[in-house]
């Protein structure tokens, strides 16, 4: 029987959940199906490493958030308190998982997890407290309230903003794992996913 005990058959488990979870969803793919990818022979073995489904979700999207993190905190600190910029660093980072198949599923994942941050309340999910993801969503969510967005449309408009870079990213993170052509190289995606995103939040007060 195969193991189901230490870190290589956790991080075994991770990646045949990255793959499932990106192509069937993350409710809609079945943990026996993640089990039997990763070669386990005990049906119980996402329960013994991660405790639940949301568990091992979480230890997923850990790994992809550390990645994410050594890119996006330098360009944080170098990033002046102006709404390009920070959404330029933002859209950086999270394009660098565009550089492997392991990203790209990952971006397929967050996507669906995108209202889950906690930004509508200002409550970061556990996994955000203290990142320089949560600290960028901070800086911005200031600038817009130094535009004077009430608090309702500003709160609805920076989760809005977040919520389109995932989809964008997730898209074309799945034309990259199709084999589609994209309709344009990936430093103009990147660049144009970063303009529209600020024009969504500098755009006029209704």
């Amino acid at each position: 029987m195969a193991r189901t005990s230490g870190p290589e058959t956790r991080d075994k488990l991770i990646r045949a959940a990255e793959t499932l979870f990106a192509e069937q969803g993350v409710h809609g793919a079945q943990l026996r199906d993640v089990v039997a990818l990763a070669g386990q022979g005990n049906p119980s073995a996402v329960q013994y490493h991660f405790g639940s489904r949301a568990g091992l979700l979480d230890a997923v999207m850990a790994g992809r958030q550390q990645r994410t993190e050594r890119v996006l905190a330098p360009l944080l600190d170098a990033a002046p308190d102006e709404p390009a910029a920070l959404v330029g660093a933002l859209v950086q980072a999270e394009g660098s998982e565009l550089g492997s198949d392991r990203g790209r599923r990952c971006l397929r994942i967050s996507a669906q997890l995108s209202h889950e941050s906690g930004v509508r309340t200002r409550t970061p999910h556990p996994t955000l407290a203290g990142t320089a993801y949560w600290r960028l969503i901070e800086r911005i969510d200031a600038c817009l309230a130094a535009d004077g967005l009430p608090e309702p449309l500003l709160l609805e408009r920076l989760d809005l903003a977040l919520t389109v870079v995932g989809a964008a990213l997730a898209d074309r993170a799945r034309q990259y794992l199709d084999g589609t052509e994209p309709l344009t190289g990936e430093e103009l995606f990147l660049t144009d996913l970063t303009g529209t995103t600020t024009a969504l939040l500098r755009a006029p007060r209704p």
